[in-house]
């Protein structure tokens, strides 16, 4: 990002206010955000439809709620496959510290709402990364109207 710029058609210095600098700051930050969210979605999608390891998305990612959200994922879906192959009436069905007896049906919908919670986070991220993308518009209008060819804020 730039901080002062010449005027190409005056020749005189452009004056960058603390209120321009906050601006640029701002679109820097949601930049980043943009990026990171963009590498947690596009891990997550591999890791739920092409089952990428989860040891694979842990090396490629290092982004802590990221990791936690495929690892419950992961933790899910063997619980579920472990449920299925499972003949017993009452389950033990693990609830913070405490396991307890519940019935197998109730842990199959639990399974299922915790699983549906999971791939609801992920479309937060998302909507998270679309408001971003209205947010860094905005600011380029903000910045290009002011700087003009003095500031380049587009992806090289």
């Amino acid at each position: 990002m730039m901080q002062q710029g010449k005027s190409s058609s005056s020749g005189s210095e452009m004056q960058v206010t603390w209120e321009d600098q906050q601006n640029i700051n701002t679109f820097s930050r949601l930049n980043n955000r943009f990026h990171e969210l963009e590498d947690d979605i596009k891990l997550a999608k591999l890791f739920i439809t092409d089952h990428l390891s989860l040891p694979s998305c842990k090396i490629l990612l290092n982004r802590s709620a990221t990791v936690r959200m495929l690892e419950k994922c992961d933790n899910l879906e063997d619980a579920g496959n472990e449920l299925i192959l499972s003949d017993e009436e009452m389950v033990r069905f693990q609830i913070g510290e405490v396991f307890a007896h519940i019935p197998r049906e109730e842990v199959e919908t639990k399974i299922e709402e915790m699983k549906e919670a999971t791939f609801k986070s992920l479309e937060n991220l998302q909507h998270e990364k679309e408001s971003i993308v209205s947010q860094m518009a905005e600011l380029k209008k903000v910045l290009y109207a002011k700087f003009k060819d003095s500031i380049n804020l587009e992806e090289d």
